[in-house]
């Protein structure tokens, strides 16, 4: 283990006995003093030296101002030379906040996918099928497409609090896709076509719909000016959950009964096959003939007749 020894501070704060110190030369060859090799002068420089994962390390911080958005600062810090073509053996690595926002965007997929995965297995048990909880998912897209039209529209880049605003939204879409969905198995099962209830819950439900939607943007509209304190940050999710919402409303009340009628044919297709090939398969064959040859009578036999009296 290497050791490393200190001199003492007046040593240290003194030029002339640092030029002094026997600096050794290589193959032991004797030694030398520092100031015959070197400049010795007093100038300011860091005083102490971070490392990680036993190397050296230097941090950069800063602080965002005005609207600018992490993901905004981070794309511009990486445009600079410096950053493209780094020093040799220098590495660069996020820390902080930079740090959690690429974690989080990394994970995000992962996050979204066994999200889904959860939601559909919960509908399919509610549900009791397959194809209904499809088409309760196929809103989802809806959604995400008016958020990020929302975010080009404004000019706002993706950020942590865009992320979690998705996913809240992805809850309140799933929501009013349920309602549609629920209502129009309920009026199939009172009897009539497919057709009809679902059409006609487009036309009764959409009222509660619309009403959630105008309660949630009015909220939002506050976080989505930037009032307040922090408001730059909490504004890109605003505007991401305003502009899912409307969108996926108007798109739902018009996609969500078509998708329904889409899935109950094609459910009603594969029950017909699987009856179909059930059927087949539970066919009895015909009773063998007997030994004498000759095919068994199908005609009913005599009865005994009874008379009253007899």
């Amino acid at each position: 283990m290497p050791i490393r020894v200190e001199l003492d501070q007046s040593v240290r704060a003194d030029p002339q006995r640092l030029e002094q110190l026997r600096v050794p030369l290589p193959d032991d060859r004797g030694a030398v003093p520092l100031g015959s090799i070197a400049d010795v002068a007093l100038e300011e420089g860091p005083i102490n030296i971070s490392r990680y994962d036993r190397e050296r390390q230097a941090g950069v911080a800063a602080d965002l101002v005005g609207g600018t958005v992490l993901s905004q600062a981070m794309a511009e810090i990486d445009k600079l030379p410096v950053m493209r073509h780094p020093p040799p053996g220098i590495t660069i690595q996020p820390a902080g906040d930079a740090e959690s926002m690429k974690d989080l965007a990394g994970g995000f997929t992962s996050a979204m996918r066994n999200g889904l995965m959860m939601v559909f297995a919960v509908l399919v048990l509610l549900f009791g099928g397959l194809f209904q909880p499809i088409t309760i998912l196929f809103s989802l897209p809806l959604s995400l497409g008016g958020a990020f039209l929302a975010l080009l529209v404004t000019n706002r880049p993706l950020s942590v609090p865009v992320f979690i605003g998705v996913l809240m939204l992805m809850g309140i879409v799933t929501k009013n896709a349920i309602m549609l969905v629920d209502f129009t198995l309920l009026a199939i099962e009172r009897g009539g076509r497919p057709l009809l209830p679902a059409l006609d819950a487009g036309r009764k439900r959409a009222r509660p719909i619309v009403m959630t939607t105008i309660a949630m943007v009015a909220g939002m509209l506050p976080s989505a000016f930037a009032h307040g304190a922090g408001g730059e940050i909490r504004s890109p999710m605003a505007i991401a959950v305003i502009g899912g919402l409307i969108v996926s409303t108007l798109l739902s009340l018009i996609f969500v009964p078509a998708m329904f009628l889409a899935m109950d044919d094609l459910g009603r297709f594969f029950a017909r096959r699987l009856r179909f090939l059930v059927t087949s398969g539970a066919t009895a064959p015909l009773a063998p003939a007997h030994a004498t040859g000759r095919a068994p009578s199908m005609a009913p036999k005599a009865a005994p007749r009874v008379v009253p009296g007899e």
